[in-house]
């Protein structure tokens, strides 16, 4: 044997078992990965408990007299959401304020980025402002435009919590590359038309559609939405709800300014005559800004938001609305903790004599 040869063999001698075990452990690092994926596909699909309470105080002056003031809880919500296959996720929530009332109940199933299917009950998609989590507004609660004009305590008279029972397509359409978002948005479906955990009483179904548009910027959006559909609740009150608004919002996160315009037509019948039309019309207006001041380190990291808005909102055009001036502070401490407060001044429009105020605070915890 010669010496190369010798020399080949004792290499291989030497090395073989190395690669013989590196093989082994790049197998065994194979399985072990394969089998904390499928871990964590079983963790994805376990069902998440998450819930949040809100408490209420409120102080309200007129004349420069204070009237009754009083606590009371304004939302109480215990949610259920998971995901059943890859592509379909669930979501279940109650409100437990008065008594269990279902809020939310809904499958979604997510095509592509750019097409998904939503069926149950949720939330109708009109305007900016309604889809925001109470958590996240800015003060402690809708605008009266948004209350009276999307379904939370209509004009109409129907209604309820700003959802409806329906089908709803959703996505994003061109998408901005390694940005994390897509110019357009959209939401449309048809809904019932009554509000939550009522079944139509109509032939008739209502359509509500929202499109957002990002233009090359994800914190700027420009949103219109549109509902058109019938309503019915007696022989005097019936007829058209169509509503529609548009509006704006730039938040990067620290600044926030948000504004948008609505409008409805609602049907009504004379009381003299059931047989003739006599609808109404409804606007309303509102402009809110406020800037976060973040203190503290990362992971104990408080927030503070001072905040303005205006709004204006006529329930119906031949009789005089409301304008509302509010100056609040938004509190985060910690993640789970929310502090509101907010004073508001409340005239009627080319009133004297008519202004109201109220103060408001309004704790609130989520888990």
């Amino acid at each position: 044997m010669t010496q190369k040869i010798r020399f080949l063999l004792g290499f291989a001698a030497m090395f073989l078992p190395a690669m013989l075990a590196a093989q082994n452990i790049q197998n065994e690092s194979e399985n072990l990965q394969q089998q904390i994926n499928g871990l964590q596909e079983k963790v994805d699909r376990m069902p998440k408990v998450s819930g949040f309470a809100q408490v209420l105080f409120e102080q309200p002056f007129k004349k420069g007299e204070a009237g009754d003031n009083s606590f009371r809880m304004r939302r109480v919500r215990l949610s259920v959401d998971g995901k059943l296959t890859k592509h379909l996720k669930y979501k279940i929530q109650g409100d437990f304020v008065s008594s269990p009332m279902l809020v939310d109940a809904y499958l979604k199933y997510s095509i592509c980025p750019e097409f998904a299917l939503q069926v149950g009950q949720f939330k109708t998609p009109f305007t900016l402002e309604s889809p925001i989590n109470p958590l996240n507004l800015e003060i402690f609660d809708y605008g009266d435009a948004v209350k009276g004009l999307v379904g939370y305590h209509d004009v109409c008279g129907v209604g309820k919590q700003g959802r409806d029972i329906g089908l709803m397509a959703t996505g994003t359409l061109f998408p901005i590359k390694n940005k994390g978002f897509g110019i357009v948005d959209y939401s449309l479906g048809i809904f019932n038309g009554n509000g939550i955990n009522i079944v139509d009483n109509n032939m008739g179904k209502d359509f509500a559609g929202r499109i957002e548009i990002h233009p090359m910027l994800k914190a700027l959006t420009l949103t219109g939405s549109l509902y058109y559909g019938d309503y019915f609740v007696s022989d005097l009150q019936k007829g058209a709800r169509n509503r529609y608004s548009f509006g704006m919002q730039y938040n990067d996160d620290r600044f926030l300014v948000r504004s948008e315009y609505l409008s409805g037509k609602t049907g009504r019948m004379k009381e003299e005559n059931p047989f003739v039309p006599n609808d109404f019309f409804s606007k309303g207006y509102y402009a809110v800004a406020g800037y976060w001041f973040q203190f503290g380190k990362k992971e104990h990291l408080q927030r503070l938001m001072p905040v303005l808005r205006f709004e204006s909102f006529d329930k119906n055009t031949r009789h005089v609305g409301n304008n509302v001036y509010t100056v609040g502070l938004n509190y985060w401490p910690v993640k789970s903790l929310n502090l509101k407060l907010d004073y508001s001044l409340i005239q009627g429009k080319y009133q004297d004599n008519n202004e109201k105020h109220r103060v408001v605070a309004i704790l609130s915890y989520k888990f």
